[in-house]
């Protein structure tokens, strides 16, 4: 096990209802808020009318950021920090999944940055401050309402890159099961899938000696395999978005990887998949995962496989240790599958080859140091696989 320090500063309050507390929790930190929020399901759902009567009637003043793309775009977080700066925001305040709380985060951050907010993406040491962040989570996913990461996209650069900074945490994380009952099938199946990649890539780390967190992480993961598909049929079942809900946080709130970090291949090679593509980054895991497992399945991984196949999935121990591995992985692929998600490139509508040589490079960046090493080369097969 590896050395680590570790703390959430983030503050949860957790469970129907718990949006009543948002005066309390802005007024701690000012008297103005930005809302961001992206195409207009949280007004469809009256979530919005709900925030804006809570700020009034609470003499809380508000402006607004609306439009935040599912890969949220640097020139969206300039146009929030233009917002905050003319205003005078004190709080951001994103209602939303993932995307919205990393544009959020973004324009947080660049706020007391004097340059392109790009800037600060490609170098996260100029994050030198940022304004409080409050968050009301509507989709269970990314995990971004309790951990330290941004993801923006730039579509001139066709990159995707993180900001990774302790003062982005949240203050304060708002989650409400209920506020994601409304949230569609294919979300609520890409969102699953996004978080058991969260936790694949510390599982599947290669760093030994981690017994207590490789438990966890098999809880974690046994959590999405059955209640990810209950919450895609049955979208108003508490406990499947409940616990949904509070997995996602725990995937990537730090907890699971104390001791045990690394790269994260499947991720970075997604990532090029969104950039270039503008693919939801759920679904775009759910394709590339068993692929890069399959790929990686060797001499030095398959003990690996194996035990994730025997205490997630229950397979016979006695079987074949490639037997074992490989049915864990089909089994990984079923659980996609029963969500509905589509499991090849060309069944979501790429339908060429051209940019895989050029995602690759970039990919392979962030495949350095993982379990097996994955070279250019290696990605851009994995892309024909995945075709």
């Amino acid at each position: 096990m590896q050395n680590f320090n570790y703390s959430i500063p983030t503050k949860v309050a957790f469970g129907e209802g718990t949006l009543e507390n948002l005066p309390k929790f802005v007024k701690e930190y000012g008297k103005k808020v930005l809302i961001v929020y992206g195409g207009g399901s949280i007004k469809r759902t009256g979530l919005y009318d709900k925030v804006v009567a809570l700020l009034k009637e609470n003499d809380i003043a508000y402006e607004e950021l609306s439009g935040v793309e599912p890969n949220p775009r640097v020139t969206t977080v300039e146009k929030g920090v233009a917002i905050c700066r003319e205003k005078g925001i004190d709080v951001v305040l994103p209602i939303g999944g993932g995307s919205t709380i990393d544009c959020a985060k973004g324009i947080a951050a660049a706020y007391y940055y004097d340059g392109p907010a790009w800037d600060i993406v490609l170098n996260n040491s100029l994050v030198t401050n940022a304004l409080p962040i409050i968050t009301i989570l509507t989709l269970a996913a990314t995990g971004s309402e309790m951990d330290y990461f941004a993801v923006i996209s730039n579509e001139e650069e066709k990159e995707k890159l993180d900001i990774n900074s302790d003062l982005i945490y949240p203050k304060y994380s708002i989650l409400d099961p209920t506020l994601t009952y409304s949230v569609p099938a294919y979300q609520t199946a890409s969102g699953t899938a996004d978080m058991m990649s969260h936790i694949f890539e510390v599982y599947f780390n290669g760093v030994k000696d981690t017994f207590f967190q490789d438990r966890i992480m098999e809880a974690l993961l046994k959590t999405c395999i059955k209640y990810g598909p209950i919450a895609v049929k049955e979208p108003d079942n508490y406990d499947a978005r409940a616990n949904l809900m509070w997995t996602s946080s725990w995937a990537i709130n730090g907890f699971i990887a104390c001791g045990k970090s690394g790269a994260w291949p499947c991720h970075a090679i997604e990532h090029q998949l969104s950039a270039y593509y503008d693919v939801t980054h759920g679904h775009g895991l759910a394709i590339i995962t068993p692929y890069v497992m399959k790929y990686t399945l060797n001499d030095k991984t398959v003990d690996m496989y194996v035990t994730y196949g025997i205490n997630v999935f229950g397979i016979d121990p006695s079987l074949d240790r490639y037997e074992i591995a490989n049915q864990a992985i089909e089994k990984t692929t079923q659980v996609f599958r029963d969500m509905g998600l589509k499991l090849t490139l060309r069944d979501i509508g790429i339908t060429d080859k051209t940019y895989f040589e050029e995602m690759a490079v970039k990919a392979a960046r962030g495949c350095e140091g993982s379990f097996v090493e994955l070279t250019k080369d290696d990605i851009v097969e994995i892309f024909n696989q995945a075709f």
